[in-house]
Order: structure tokens, then sequence, then C-alpha cells
């Protein structure tokens, strides 16, 4: 039976009088890809945010690997293993693209500030292993990211390849866990084909669990173990895609029936 690798366990969360998130079971295991799915507004990002330590939640506990991380600074999360991209792309876009995934590894360094002003012997080792290890990673993602563009800046790519960066980035912490929101937001339908197989490739060769928000539901279909739907912060349904895509509730939170049948 494959490990239970994040839980979310009751995890409820307000603003104000606004309730974001609430009482919500969720897990994905060792191995699996979830989707999850919900209208504008449904507390998809928020769950994100309260996975990576942005938000903590009032009450619930949310586990990695059987510890909680409730509590913890978003740079420990992702020490502990988890690893995000965001809806709204945050690349360094005067850097280069080998820099850009460069940045994500040197959170991981041993070097403090004054071994790295004195340039020691020890600080140039591990700069030469974090450039070995954007190689390795931007290698991945095979022509798209590799040769000449290593040295171009980030804003010289293609809106595809950004996000193909940003996922690059997220590797380099070397998670566990893969939070991708949205990856295939704003692509033709010839880009989404291949961001959809590249998160099958993520799992199936770079060994990564990931949990995913996603609108285009060929997407969600394409690479989903399991989905999740969200409405309003409660989940209303669990299940593969045709359980969840066929549910009267999700049918309903996605189209406002449940709405319009109330007025």
């Amino acid at each position: 039976m494959a490990e239970r690798l994040l839980e979310l366990d009751g995890v409820s969360l307000a603003f104000g009088g606004l309730r974001c998130v609430s009482d919500l079971d969720l897990h994905v295991d060792e191995g699996e890809i979830v989707s999850v799915i919900g209208p504008n507004g449904a507390g998809k990002t928020t769950l994100f945010n309260l996975i990576t330590g942005i938000y903590e939640p009032d009450e619930g506990d949310i586990r990695l690997a059987g510890e909680s991380i409730v509590g913890l600074q978003p740079h420990q999360i992702t020490r502990r293993g988890i690893a995000r991209t965001f809806q709204t792309l945050r690349l360094f876009l005067n850097l280069t693209v080998k820099e850009n995934v460069m940045t994500a590894a040197y959170g991981h360094t041993k070097a403090g500030i004054f071994r790295s002003m004195l340039r020691t012997p020890g600080m140039r080792r591990e700069e030469r292993e974090i450039s070995e290890l954007a190689n390795q990673k931007l290698a991945f993602f095979g022509e798209r990211l590799m040769g000449y563009r290593w040295n171009q800046p980030a804003y010289s790519l293609s809106y595809a390849n950004r996000r193909r960066l940003e996922i690059a980035r997220a590797t380099a912490t070397n998670p566990r866990l893969l939070l991708l929101d949205e990856p295939a937001a704003g692509m033709n339908p010839v880009e989404t084909h291949e961001i959809t197989e590249l998160i099958g490739k993520l799992r199936t060769e770079g060994g990564y669990t990931i949990l995913v928000i996603e609108h285009d539901m060929h997407v969600v279909e394409g690479i989903s173990d399991r989905v999740v739907a969200l409405d309003h912060g409660t989940k209303i349904a669990e299940g593969t895609f045709v359980e969840v895509a066929t549910n009267q509730g999700v049918i309903e939170a996605y189209l406002g029936l449940g709405t319009a049948e109330t007025k």
C-alpha cells in the first residue's frame, strides 16, 4: 500500500466572517496525481497557501509523511519536501533561465554570508553542485529549456516555456510533493497537450507526487488518479474523473443550477 504523503484533517480557515475553507479532509498518496477542481472562489489556491505555510489554519492539521507542518514557515516547509508553482508566473525575468533554477537551490546550501563573501572552497564547491543540479533539472525538459536557452534571460521565453521554467525551478528544491497551480492556464491546445504529457512524465520519470489545480477538464482527465471538487471551501465530491465530472453537486457548482433553483 502506498504511503500517505500529504494529509489534511478537518482544516478550516476564515478571514473575518468569510469562511474560505471548511472542515476539509484531503490526502495524497506517494506517487499519485490528484487534481483539485472547482469554480472560481472555491478555495483552491487558498488550499495551496495553507499547505505551503502562507496561511495557518484556524482548525485542523496538515501532515507531510505523518508529521505536522502547521506553524512552519514557507521556507521550512520547502525544506521538508513541498514545492509549488503559481497561477500567476513568478519568475525572475531579468535572470537567465539557468539562474532562475539555481535560485531555488540556494536555500538548501550551508554556506553563510561570510563564507559567501570570502569565496571559501566549501562555498565554491556548493556553487558547482548547484550549477550541476540546475543542468540536470533543465535537461528533464528537453530542447524546450536546453542548450543556448540556459543563458537567455527568462523574459525572452515564450509563455509556455516560462511555465516549464517555473516547474523546473520548483523541482530544484528536490521536493517529494509538487503543487502545480493551473499549469495549463493561458495555453493553446497544442501547448495544453504538451503540458499534460509533461505532468505525467514528472510522475513516471521524475518520481514526483503531484497535487494540481486545473480548470481544463481535458488536462484533469488525462493526468488524474483521483479528482477532488471544492465549492466555497468545502469538498463536494471525490473519486475518479468520471465519478466527479458526472456528480450532480459538481455540475450544479459549475453551472450555478443550485443558485438558480433557490431563487
